[in-house]
């Protein structure tokens, strides 16, 4: 955990899942925008390294906050860390998430269990805590980083991945729904395939090689074309960045034994069932 000074002029942004790929470019763009940054996971080097680079771009300061969210106490523990620093979070980025390879059976349930506190229960958890403060002070924005696997039906293998995503799409909906009023804006990004270190922790990135390299999104352009649709009055509850995804969606509502019939030939290409 490191001290911090004075918040930026724009306040407090909280990322979770911060050390590498879209959550670390999440800290890049709302620094660049000035918020301070509250960065949380699970590894302490890679978020001081963070720390000192957006301090060194962007003359920003960060509060360290080294956490494992599958803990069913992390959120708690958070919120307390937060208290006692007296910081008030404006932005809110639940972006913390793994993927377990294979068919349900195959891991142990133990792993199961820690991936829906991870990918599920720790969102509402956090986002409970959060909450009450940007209602009571008017202002706020959330964003739940779910995918587009939550809005096409779901192929075989990485059984409850695609399950998560659709059920942070709803709770989103429903989230943004209860709080446009109130001053705080909600929005699940649902990016498709995009270059982080997700698929090397997973232990599919030679399977994902063979995808299309137009499938494939970067991060930079992942976070920039959600923070643009934030900053509209009206902010989507959903966002999905990249013409190929858009495109994909309209094949799956507009005819969707197409896609499923794309599904079905294309999916042993990204999924592993064993």
């Amino acid at each position: 955990m490191q001290k911090h000074t004075e918040p930026s002029s724009s306040g407090w942004a909280l990322v979770t899942g911060a050390s590498a790929g879209i959550g670390a470019e999440f800290c890049r763009q709302l620094a660049a925008k000035g918020y301070s940054m509250v960065l949380i996971a699970r590894r302490a080097d890679k978020l001081q390294a963070l720390a000192d680079e957006l301090k060194a771009t962007y003359n920003t300061n960060s509060f360290i906050i080294t956490a494992d969210l599958s803990d069913d106490g992390a959120s708690q523990a958070i919120a307390g860390q937060l208290a006692a620093e007296n910081i008030e979070v404006d932005y809110l980025v639940n972006n913390a998430g793994f993927g377990l390879p294979g068919s349900f059976h195959v891991p142990q349930w133990q792993q199961h269990a820690d991936f829906i506190q991870l990918m599920m229960t720790a969102v509402c958890d956090l986002t409970y805590r959060l909450l009450p403060g940007m209602q009571a002070r008017r202002r706020g924005h959330i964003v739940n980083v779910a995918s587009v696997a939550g809005l096409v039906p779901a192929p075989a293998g990485h059984t409850l991945y695609g399950a998560s995503k659709a059920f942070l799409i709803k709770f989103t909906e429903s989230l943004s729904e209860e709080n446009f009023k109130k001053g705080v804006k909600v929005t699940a990004l649902c990016p498709g395939f995009t270059y982080s270190e997700f698929h090397d922790v997973n232990n599919t990135r030679e399977t994902m090689n063979k995808l299309p390299k137009y499938l494939w999104l970067e991060a930079d352009f992942v976070v920039r074309e959600c923070l643009d649709a934030m900053n509209k009055e009206e902010t989507p509850a959903t966002v999905v960045p990249g013409w190929q995804y858009r495109t994909l969606l309209w094949i799956n509502r507009h005819s969707p034994w197409l896609f499923s019939r794309l599904m079905s030939r294309n999916s042993s290409k990204y999924r592993t069932t064993e």
